[in-house]
């Protein structure tokens, strides 16, 4: 018994220094569309694989118009922090790529995916849809709930702004995550966005970063799994997209 344990720990030790750390989230994370991890490339259910890092240097906007699946990890996401302002965009990155393998790879594909819940019954009572997939319904009530329970903020978690929207990001080609259903935006009329402020789309143009969201909300946010918009360089205070993999 002895012998069989020291091996299975051994085996262990070397299946997870083969595996990439941050392959090891995403396992985690997404059990029933990730099976597995082999030679550089991530396996899906289907059988279908991914390549995880094509090894390709990139400069910010590379990393923006083209990352590969390893670079959604490159900036880490630090937890709001009132005390600074953010100089990288954490989370932002997105294979587009693999988000479609896991939630959807076209808008009826997303849609037959997912369910209508109550957002906030007892302060907003807003119909909202949200994906299945992985259960990320469940984690937006249990999310509603709590919130619930703060009538200090119904102000900023009233008039949502958007959920399921298969759509571009403004000025750009690439899809935005609510186009999977995992992503919330709050009052718009509370909220701050890069390009509202700059009247741009220039991804290089100076910002001087703008803020009204109070930090409890995005903290309880956080609590849940959810990544905020509002810590980025290129900050979209309203956005909270489901990226629990990015908060292990």
């Amino acid at each position: 018994m002895k012998r069989f344990c020291f091996f299975l720990l051994i085996f262990q030790i070397v299946f997870s220094q083969e595996i990439p750390q941050n392959v090891q989230k995403l396992l985690q994370v997404f059990p029933k569309q990730i099976i597995g991890y082999k030679e550089n490339k991530i396996i899906f259910s289907d059988n279908s694989t991914l390549i995880y890092d094509d090894f390709k240097k990139k400069n910010n906007q590379e990393l923006i118009e083209n990352p590969d699946i390893e670079d959604q990890f490159r900036f880490v996401y630090k937890k709001a922090n009132w005390n600074s302002i953010p100089t990288v965009d954490s989370g932002r990155i997105r294979n587009e790529a693999f988000f479609k393998k896991v939630y959807g790879n076209s808008k009826s594909d997303v849609a037959s995916k997912l369910v209508e819940i109550i957002w906030c019954p007892k302060l907003v009572n807003q119909k909202i849809k949200i994906t299945t997939v992985n259960g990320v319904n469940e984690i937006f009530k249990k999310l509603s709930a709590e919130l619930d329970q703060h009538p200090e903020f119904v102000e900023y978690i009233q008039n949502i702004g958007g959920t399921f929207n298969w759509r571009k990001i403004s000025g750009t080609n690439r899809l935005s995550t609510h186009s999977f259903g995992i992503t919330l935006d709050i009052n718009s009329k509370k909220s701050n966005y890069w390009q509202w402020d700059c009247k741009c789309t220039d991804e290089n143009t100076q910002l001087i970063y703008r803020n009204q969201i109070p930090l409890k909300l995005v903290q309880i946010f956080e609590k849940y799994g959810f990544i905020w918009g509002g810590n980025w360089k290129h900050y979209d205070t309203m956005h909270f997209e489901y990226r629990p993999e990015l908060l292990n």
